[in-house]
């Protein structure tokens, strides 16, 4: 990433910024949540990703003579608020999930408490990071599980949109989320991911025969045990066949053998069975079947459920680029006027129930069988509260009849300090611990969360403070704007 991008966010933030230092709120500390409305994928959980970015977005957030002077030839700013942007930086706390840890609708995945204008700004750039990072190394998550032992490639570099940067961080979590390898030479370098590839079909085409592209292939490889064939180009048994013929007559001379075909179009149930029985017939077991062809959850459960011969796959539209987007939301939650006063909390009302939010400053913290070690449930709470660690009762918020007694369990706050006054005091793990903790946290999901055709709903719910709370100020707005509503329709009946 760029030493600077702070310009990298909405016109509004920086608007609201300067209404709020000319509306005498520059002082004021505000409390923002970044959290997600819906799991991606209908799926039963979410993959929290994207806080390197967030980080390094934060250590950089600084207005340049050039960013300040762009924005004053805009003539949307008044001048005293871009001469306060020259020495603004971020001082605030910044508390988060760690990357790879199951994230689940509406609990903070990140809580900031800053001056409010550092926070506003901040939001565009969060969102962005959270929103492409989460979203990908869930596809992967997903589609990794549903392949069981089998190795899946991320393969999307060319499909991802948001031009050559953005390649680079959907290889990096589709690798986090549990991808064996990636296709992309740069992502495999900079992050130490194995890379992968076999050929395309313009190298079969550039030959006047498929068997004589294959056998320059083979020739020309560095590692003959290698060699993995595209066979579909123009006619999959054929190309079976032809594979089966650079093993007898070039490698098997050698005393190499050819590690597998990919299969990228077709029937694939039948080409795979087929593939199998050709191989094992001319004594070829050991070649691996890679197939590929725009799969994703379903299309991949289908071809498994129906006897489908793979041991590997490579997959890119799907994890990097799906018909899908992440739900993040960033809201102010609260805010506290002057240091050391009361920390007033703020709510967003909607006739959308999923779009209403919830107010204070907060914690999530999470329930664990002690001894099967599972997930029993998430609790949402005021920052303040004590949890008891002998006895708690989650009460689904939306139905309160319904309440869990929990007894034998261990709890953890999921948030954890990244910076405090403004100070980075989080150490970001390498790409390999963060794959590794995805698999070790995902272990801790039960089968009907992690089901990818007909997940169990795992309910978030409110602490008795919080729910108290919540429903107090849904309860006094919505009686304001009532009152409001009534003084408004009488001033304009004494008009007319």
């Amino acid at each position: 990433m760029k030493d600077n991008q702070t310009l990298m966010t909405d016109l509004y933030e920086l608007t609201m910024s300067d209404i709020y230092y000319n509306g005498g709120m520059k002082d004021w500390t505000g409390y923002f949540d970044l959290f997600h409305r819906r799991n991606v994928f209908h799926g039963g959980y979410q993959i929290s990703a994207g806080l390197e970015e967030a980080i390094e977005y934060i250590k950089n957030f600084h207005f340049s003579e050039e960013d300040i002077e762009y924005l004053r030839n805009t003539g949307k700013f008044n001048e005293n608020f871009l001469e306060y942007l020259k020495n603004l930086k971020f001082t605030g706390n910044v508390w988060a999930v760690p990357d790879g840890t199951p994230i689940f609708p509406n609990e903070p995945n990140m809580t900031i408490e800053a001056p409010i204008i550092e926070g506003q700004i901040l939001e565009t750039a969060l969102l962005t990071a959270f929103n492409s990072a989460s979203l990908a190394s869930t596809a992967a998550k997903r589609i990794t599980e549903v392949a069981g032992n089998r190795p899946v490639a991320e393969f999307g570099a060319r499909r991802v949109r948001g031009g050559l940067d953005a390649t680079l961080v959907e290889s990096k979590y589709a690798y986090m989320g549990g991808c064996s390898a990636t296709s992309n030479t740069l992502a495999g370098k900079l992050y130490d991911i194995p890379v992968t590839g076999t050929i395309a079909h313009a190298l079969v085409q550039a030959f006047d025969d498929e068997y004589e592209a294959f056998l320059t292939y083979a020739k020309e490889a560095p590692d003959k045990n290698k060699l993995t064939l595209l066979v579909d180009t123009y006619d999959t048994i054929g190309g079976i066949l032809n594979a089966i013929r650079l093993q007898k007559e070039y490698l098997d001379p050698l005393g190499c053998k050819l590690s597998g075909i990919r299969i990228d179009s077709g029937d694939l149930v039948y080409l795979t069975k087929e593939a199998r029985r050709m191989f094992r017939e001319a004594g070829m077991d050991y070649v691996q079947i890679c197939v590929s062809n725009g799969l994703d959850v379903d299309s991949l459960q289908d071809l498994l459920n129906r006897g489908a011969e793979i041991d590997t796959l490579g997959i890119g539209d799907n994890i990097v680029a799906p018909r899908e987007r992440a739900d993040h939301v960033y809201k102010l939650v609260a805010v506290q006027k002057e240091k050391g006063e009361r920390i007033t909390s703020r709510i967003k009302v909607s006739g959308e129930t999923a779009k209403t939010i919830n107010p204070g400053f907060k914690k999530v913290v999470r329930f664990y069988d002690k001894d099967t070690k599972e997930v029993l449930g998430d609790a949402i709470c005021l920052r303040d509260e004590t949890i008891d660690e002998e006895h708690y009762t989650l009460v689904d918020h939306n139905n309160t009849w319904k309440k869990t007694e929990l007894t034998n369990y261990t709890v953890r706050n999921l948030q954890v300090p990244i910076f405090v006054n403004g100070e980075l005091v989080y150490e970001v793990p390498s790409l390999k611990l963060r794959r590794d903790y995805t698999n070790e946290e995902y272990q801790t999901l039960t089968e009907r969360i992690t089901d990818p055709m007909n997940p169990h709903t795992y309910y978030v719910d409110l602490s008795e403070d919080l729910r108290n709370l919540k429903e107090e100020m849904l309860h006094k707005a919505t009686l304001e704007v009532e009152k409001r509503k009534k003084v408004y329709q009488k001033s304009l009946g004494e008009r007319k």
